[in-house]
């Protein structure tokens, strides 16, 4: 997880938080910096948002070549308002938001959201513009979202402060995004599909207040029931892993996270100026703090209505009930590519079940009740299947048939499903046949989805975010020798070290200092500054050795011909030696090379390993090379 390295460093400032985002989130005052009447412009729009959804406080047009705005009486500066607002919305160009932002400081204005661009995106230039926007932040204790954002919306309050085309509709999900154009095509899905927003916000370039400060907030916010998150780079790590660890306990995180290729992640570093770090380690992390990460932006809101709808499984097993065997099929292939399992059919459910349906039903699960079920077969089937404890949830797929009535199959789950321990899904398939059964469905808490394969995923995607539950409730084991302290401070050392060179990333010997300082087994490696110490290694450890970049700037050192391998001699260790130097100088700059560090290679089976210290008692941990350096595992 990597913070933007360009990002300027700033102590916050002793505001009170609440304070704060109370003015963000709900003001009772708006200054709009920048508004003006030009038909297409940013400052039109804000400013046209802000006056037609009234949210109970007064919006001030900001503009020095207008006496008016809308109709609206203008001013030239802030500085000339008839009140300090509690935010600014500003949209004049980069260039001049320090100005704008001093001024806003001078006078005490609690938040801002700065909607401009061309900031830190754009190069140097623009990395100082937002240090000194900050800079000026942080002596007035004020709070700022973005740059580089679309704005906030409050839906429950009527604050509409983005340029966005509507006002979302009120409801208990909140929406953050790093992406502004992301947030205005959900707004538009939103209307389609009747969902409802507590706080729809975008973070653009986080500056200043990033995902831990809104999950913070969000997390005590009566109206916000889950969050979810589009995310391009994590910024500040640990306060987004210390906020959503709280939080996650008494409401779903839900993140998509872009980046995933390296295509992606370059896209994302010229779109937000921000690097969007590992992820391996970000998948890792959000399990660890309890977030529940998906891949589509479907995901995002199927999963932010069944949790918010029903109790979560405990487990992956899940019983089908469907009156078609394809769909079943369909739904089971999801189910088990998705990490889940069929529930088993206990001889007691058999029974019951042989009871009440007829006899060429498929005795297993799925469990196919046949193409004339009516609506009370499927209440009793899902009645008994949900009284099995070999199950942790149940899917009820249906298909529109002559005997089936979508609708009235509907109301009798509505009126007669007893409220279970475990989640209940659905699948009307069709269209406008099945659309009233749905309708009733979702009114009664059970979330239902046009394809019984999207269901299944669901309910895995449910199950995963059960089990990164259970990781916040664990406890490490406390050894004999937790009490030493020597490994702590070890570690600490380095990575105050680190932190001293303005360095986020260790250097490999650095992370196997740490690794070894738990007692991991890690490959021996020795540093060497010069040829002549690289060859005194090679003799001490025995050839042949293995020569790679020392750097702590350079990662991918096979990127700058930064490995040698398979050296058996003192001139083969001096040809690497300056073979490295030569190419990485070459490349990225002398600067780069801080010399060399010598591992020990030796060879068996046909292969060369690199040999570090023991896990068995013969070779330890092994890299396997194949003839000419081709690494083999």
């Amino acid at each position: 997880m990597t913070q933007s390295p360009a990002k300027p460093s700033v102590e916050r400032s002793p505001r009170d938080p609440r304070a704060a985002f109370t003015a963000l989130l709900s003001p009772r005052s708006v200054a709009v910096i920048g508004a003006t009447e030009r038909a297409g412009s940013v400052g039109r729009t804000v400013f046209w948002n802000l006056i037609r959804n009234p949210f109970g406080g007064t919006v001030y047009p900001v503009n020095p070549q207008r006496p008016s705005v809308l109709g609206v009486r203008s001013y030239p500066s802030v500085t000339d308002l008839p009140e300090v607002p509690d935010l600014v919305v500003v949209v004049t160009p980069a260039s001049s938001v320090p100005t704008v932002m001093s001024q806003c400081a001078d006078l005490g204005v609690k938040a801002a959201i700065v909607l401009s661009a061309g900031f830190r995106e754009t190069g140097p230039a623009g990395v100082e513009l937002e240090r000194q926007t900050l800079e000026h932040a942080r002596r007035g204790r004020m709070r700022v979202l973005g740059p580089n954002c679309l704005g906030l919306m409050n839906p429950h309050s009527g604050l509409n402060a983005t340029f966005a085309n509507s006002l979302a509709k009120p409801g208990s999900v909140a929406f953050i995004s790093q992406s502004g154009a992301l947030c205005t095509a959900v707004l538009d899905w939103s209307f389609k599909e009747h969902v409802g927003f507590s706080v729809f916000a975008s973070l653009g370039s986080m500056l200043d207040v990033g995902w831990g400060d809104l999950i913070d907030h969000l997390g005590e916010d009566p109206n916000t029931k889950s969050i979810v998150i589009y995310m391009e780079s994590i910024g500040d790590a640990r306060s987004f892993l210390s906020a959503a660890r709280e939080v996650a306990l008494r409401k779903p995180i839900i993140v998509i996270k872009a980046g995933r290729t390296d295509a992606a992640a370059r896209a994302a570093a010229s779109h937000t100026g921000a690097m969007t770090g590992s992820d391996d380690v970000l998948d890792a992390a959000f399990k660890r703090v309890g977030v529940l990460r998906v891949d589509r932006i479907s995901d995002l809101f199927y999963m932010a209505e069944v949790l918010s709808k029903q109790p979560r499984p405990k487990g992956p097993r899940l019983a089908i009930i469907t009156n078609a065997g394809g769909p079943g099929v369909l739904a089971t292939d999801a189910l088990v590519s998705s990490g889940g399992e069929l529930a088993p059919v206990s001889e007691a459910t058999l029974t019951q079940l042989n009871a009440i349906l007829p006899a060429a039903w498929s005795h297993n699960n799925p469990i196919d009740l046949l193409g004339d079920a009516d609506a009370k077969r499927y209440l009793d089937a899902i009645e008994i299947v949900n009284r099995d404890v070999d199950s942790d949830g149940t899917l009820v797929i249906l298909t529109p048939q002559d005997m089936t009535d979508p609708t009235a199959t509907a109301k009798a789950i509505r009126d007669g499903l007893n409220t279970p321990d475990r989640p209940v899904l659905a699948s009307w398939m069709g269209g406008p046949a099945v659309a009233e059964g749905e309708t009733i469905l979702g009114r009664a808490g059970i979330p239902t989805f046009p394809y019984p394969d999207t269901a299944a995923k669901t309910f895995c995607a449910m199950w995963r975010y059960s089990y990164n539950l259970k990781g916040l409730y664990e406890t490490p084991s406390i050894t004999d020798d937790a009490h030493d302290p020597a490994p702590r401070a070890a570690v600490s050392a380095i990575v105050n070290k680190v932190r001293r060179d303005n360095r986020t990333l260790l250097t490999e010997v650095e992370s196997k200092e740490v690794l070894a300082a738990y007692d991991l087994p890690v490959v021996q490696t020795f540093v060497a500054t010069d040829a002549d110490r690289a060859v005194a290694l090679a003799e001490k450890i025995g050839y042949p050795v293995v020569l790679k970049l020392y750097s702590q700037t350079v990662t991918h050192k096979t990127d700058v011909g930064g490995v040698e391998l398979n050296i058996r001699s003192e001139q083969g260790v001096r040809r690497a030696f300056d073979n490295i130097r030569t190419s990485v100088t070459q490349k990225v700059g002398a600067a780069a090379f801080g010399g060399v560090a010598v591992q020990r290679m030796i060879s068996r089976d046909g292969y060369e390993i690199i040999v570090g210290s023991s896990i068995d008692s013969q070779f330890g941990p092994v890299i396997l090379f194949g003839a000419g350096g081709q690494l083999v595992e």
